[in-house]
């Protein structure tokens, strides 16, 4: 009775409370490591290949920690990528609302999972042998009970407890924090046309998912990590498995590379290396250009603010104050009435309403899909002289290290 009651507190192990919760630790990352390194940056974007043995541990381990079919989260991850902060996308926090990602994502993720053309459009590629349909498919639910069972072996009772938080870890972490936080909450390095952030520089918790909008800017790359000061602690697997030759990178996001400053300054400089290193670069190009309408808004605030009422809300200077964050952001992730008093106040101001339009004019350069090489390169060639004939400092700077841009 006695062995009975001590197997009951703690298992086959009989580990003390820290190294229960250690182990439980150590459980929950291989679960972390397993979704960015093959579900996120192999499957869905084709980063990077896996040596069949690898990659069938990441498919036997998700089953038994997840219960997550492959082609199902591959299939919602590229229709998010495709539909991003518009209707379609699978868990928007635009489109659904913060709280409803944060705390529900994981139903949005089951609900979007039993469309079949979702699975039929996006989920192609992904593992189709003997044990993907008879097994990890077909009784996705069993994984997750034999893990409970070894998990009460193991640690007794507080197995129950180890088990609900691996079960938790995914929804909590990808579908909550990733989906939910990592489209609200962070800094921005890359103006890539959505609303993904990185929540936090250092990637260690979710394996470096925490690099949200580094990924959507260069969404096929198996490095998430950009500036020197970020940390992707999936890349450090990624690299120990390729040292191994258990790995093969594919794809990294492109290093930009700007020529010397004394090479650009006619318009012959801007040349089809100049456009093709434009367009590879043009989130890191916008993500600058916003520091230009972040602050001419302010130095259009600073001088309005003097000669009106900022009481009124009505008032120029209030428009533009409550303006300011929007400035610069693409249509689909403001409200009609956001964009209404945008607008106006656009409609008010010459210079913040040029600044703003060379944007756009900008982005149609990379936007076009029907333009020429040649055209696309005299489009550019003369949008950095208009920039430079503008008499606004800021963009006429812009412009001139447009120029330097190479592929």
């Amino acid at each position: 009775m006695q062995n009975f009651l001590n197997f009951l507190a703690g298992g086959f192990l009989q580990l003390s409370w820290w190294q229960v919760v250690l182990i439980t630790l150590v459980l929950t990352h291989i679960t972390i490591v397993s979704v960015t390194v093959f579900l996120h940056r192999s499957q869905a974007h084709r980063g990077l290949d896996l040596h069949p043995a690898v990659m069938h541990f990441f498919r036997f381990w998700l089953w038994m920690t997840t219960g997550m079919v492959t082609k199902e989260w591959v299939a919602i991850h590229r229709k998010h990528h495709a539909r991003c902060e518009r209707e379609g996308d699978p868990h928007s926090p635009v489109v659904f609302g913060l709280g409803m990602v944060f705390f529900r994502g994981a139903e949005l993720y089951r609900l979007e999972a039993t469309n079949e053309e979702t699975l039929k459009r996006f989920g192609h590629g992904t593992p189709d042998d003997w044990m993907e349909r008879n097994v990890y498919s077909k009784h996705n639910l069993l994984g997750i009970l034999i893990m409970l069972v070894i998990d009460i072996l193991l640690f007794g009772l507080e197995g129950l407890a180890v088990w609900a938080v691996q079960m938790a870890w995914i929804p909590f972490w990808a579908a909550g924090v990733v989906n939910g936080l990592g489209h609200a909450v962070g800094y921005r390095n890359f103006a890539s046309p959505d609303t993904s952030t990185n929540v936090f520089p250092i990637g260690i918790i979710i394996g470096g998912e925490e690099l949200h909008n580094n990924h959507h800017a260069y969404g096929t790359s198996a490095k998430f990590s950009s500036k020197w000061y970020e940390f992707d602690l999936g890349w450090c697997y990624i690299s120990v498995l390729k040292f191994f030759k258990l790995a093969q990178v594919k794809k990294v996001a492109p290093k930009l590379k700007l020529e010397p400053e004394n090479k650009a300054l006619a318009d012959s400089s801007i040349s089809l290396s100049t456009l093709q290193g434009v367009i590879t670069h043009r989130y890191e190009i916008l993500a600058r250009y916003a520091d230009i309408i972040s602050n001419t808004a302010k130095e259009e605030l600073a001088r309005l603010k003097p000669s009106l009422n900022p009481a009124d809300p009505n008032c120029k200077w209030s428009l533009l104050k409550r303006c300011g964050d929007w400035i610069g952001r693409g249509d689909e992730v403001l409200d009609p009435e956001q964009r209404a008093q945008l607008q106006t106040v656009l409609e008010e101001d010459t210079r913040l309403s040029t600044v703003v339009r060379m944007q756009m004019e900008l982005s149609r350069i990379w936007e076009s899909s029907t333009a020429s090489s040649e055209q696309l390169l005299a489009d550019l060639r003369g949008w950095c002289q208009r920039a430079q004939q503008s008499g606004i400092e800021s963009l006429e700077q812009f412009a001139q290290r447009l120029r330097r841009y190479a592929a």
